[in-house]
């Protein structure tokens, strides 16, 4: 065997089983996923061609899917923003050099190594409206708290809020970043007079951005793919008042059995993410910094 072709399919060697878990895995799915929209696809019988006929009732017919895509948005339109701010505060406040700043760091970051079933059944007992540490808490303060999880008004925020308590890996990654900034930035901005908060929005800030940008797109798709936490939760309820997208997608598929309906429900999930993780691209040419430009505009050449 020719040596020298030895040595130039060594490398692809290597990545084979990377590359054969991406095609048995993501692509293969991917792609079945995809024909599988086009037929009447039931899980006890066969498969029969129906054309765009799945696609046509979901956006003529079918009600909850408006519903369901109501909801995931402001779900995502809420949780993304306070997501990345508590974990950008949370990464602050750990590379601060106070004493004990490692164990606080451990805290922080354990949430997120903890199943999503341990994490649900812990907030359903903390939002119980009778017997719930959330209420009792309030109840020192004079407040009647709600019934968080069987009240329509309030179980879309409960939600929220224990989505937002796994925010260990942003955190870290974002962390990573600002222990990456130079001191040297620091101590000049010092110099001239400025205070934390100005340092903070005139050097962090920016230095971080692209950081920033792979957080939001990646909090982005989350909040899309959110299903383990509401279907443990709340069901979907009460009265469907978090009845994400993906359980729209689930139910249709394992619930009523309809998986060719229930592939085209993902591949529009798809397309929405795509469109919107475009729009954020596009725009982050006006507020992402990298290293390699100057003045807020790309070097030429």
């Amino acid at each position: 065997m020719n040596k020298k072709w030895i040595t130039k399919a060594t490398p692809y060697l290597f990545i084979m089983p990377w590359i054969a878990g991406l095609l048995v895995f993501t692509a293969g799915p991917l792609i079945l996923s995809f024909v599988m929209s086009f037929f009447d696809w039931p899980i006890t019988s066969s498969p029969k061609f129906c054309g765009i006929s799945n696609y046509l009732e979901m956006f003529t017919q079918d009600r909850q899917f408006g519903k369901s895509l109501i909801i995931t948005l402001k779900y995502a339109a809420i949780f993304v923003p306070l997501n990345m701010i508590i974990a950008l505060f949370l990464a602050m406040l750990i590379t601060q050099p106070v004493k004990g700043v490692k164990t606080f760091r451990t805290i922080f970051y354990i949430p997120t190594v903890v199943s999503g079933v341990a994490i649900s059944i812990i907030w359903g007992w903390m939002f119980n409206g009778e017997y719930g540490i959330i209420n009792y808490l309030l109840s020192l303060l004079g407040i009647d708290g709600p019934d968080w999880l069987v009240d329509p008004a309030w179980a879309l925020f409960a939600v929220i809020l224990v989505s937002a308590f796994g925010v260990g890996t942003m955190m870290l990654i974002f962390y990573t970043n600002i222990k990456n900034i130079p001191v040297d930035l620091y101590e000049a901005a010092s110099l001239d007079g400025a205070g934390p908060v100005k340092q903070f929005f005139s050097i962090t800030i920016p230095i971080i951005t692209p950081t920033i940008l792979f957080n939001l797109i990646t909090s982005m798709i989350s909040a899309f793919q959110q299903l383990t936490l509401v279907m443990l939760l709340t069901g979907g309820g009460p009265l469907k008042s978090t009845y994400f997208y993906g359980m729209f997608v689930y139910d249709n598929a394992f619930k009523h059995h309809r998986l060719g309906y229930a592939a085209s429900n993902a591949w529009v999930m798809f397309l929405i993410i795509l469109i919107l993780t475009s729009v954020v691209f596009k725009s982050s040419d006006a507020w992402v910094f990298y290293e390699t430009e100057a003045g807020g505009k790309k070097k030429k050449g």
